[in-house]
């Protein structure tokens, strides 16, 4: 998925699972001003940009969107939770069973052989599914890499998919650069504040 920096530049970001792709859509409290849910027609439009196949075009209404929206909120909290070793919260927990037992997204496979999406498909449906692949991702072998951007500034939340499992940042053109930056200015602070040759760190000529 692509994100903007506070300076309007975009980068890739892969949370590693569709349930973590809803959490920058927004978030509870302080991260509502990054809310981008608005209209059911939002929520449509992330499923098009989501790891979801293609094809889907679900008719939600305003009260599945809010349900999406509580929903989300929980997961973000139940998230960062996770990714720090913290107890789970049981009414976080609770949100996200209760969006699990709903049905979810059916597909079907098509007479040329293709998978597609079966008609009639529901926001309720979409969010069931997004809460099924939290338990599949909390309770699977990568719930150990469930982490927080390494950033001081940088709240998004990711499973780490890679082969070596040392993934830190949410992605290295964005926070991974600027770390970058920050590491090589704090190397060439020293050498610039050292005195010229012949000097004494007063600026005194040396006496060698």
């Amino acid at each position: 998925m692509v994100l903007h920096t506070h300076d309007g530049r975009p980068y890739r970001f892969d949370p590693g699972a569709l349930c973590l792709e809803l959490l920058p859509t927004g978030g509870p409290g302080a991260y509502a001003r990054y809310e981008v849910l608005h209209t059911p027609a939002d929520l449509v439009v992330w499923t098009a940009r989501s790891r979801l196949p293609d094809g889907l075009e679900p008719v939600v209404t305003e009260a599945e969107l809010a349900r999406v929206r509580e929903v989300r909120n929980a997961l973000f909290l139940l998230t960062a939770d996770h990714a720090h070793g913290r107890p789970l919260r049981p009414d976080l927990l609770a949100a996200v069973n209760a969006a699990a037992a709903e049905p979810p997204l059916v597909s079907r496979l098509a007479p040329d052989g293709t998978r597609v999406w079966a008609p009639g498909a529901t926001g309720t449906q979409v969010l069931s599914t997004v809460a099924r692949d939290a338990i599949d991702l909390f309770s699977g072998p990568y719930a150990h890499r469930v982490r927080e951007c390494g950033a001081h500034d940088c709240r998004l939340l990711f499973v780490d998919t890679s082969r070596p499992g040392r993934r830190r940042w949410c992605a290295m053109e964005h926070c991974g650069n600027r770390d970058k930056v920050r590491a090589h200015r704090a190397r060439a602070r020293p050498a610039t504040e050292r005195p010229p040759t012949g000097q004494s760190p007063t600026g005194q000529p040396s006496s060698q």
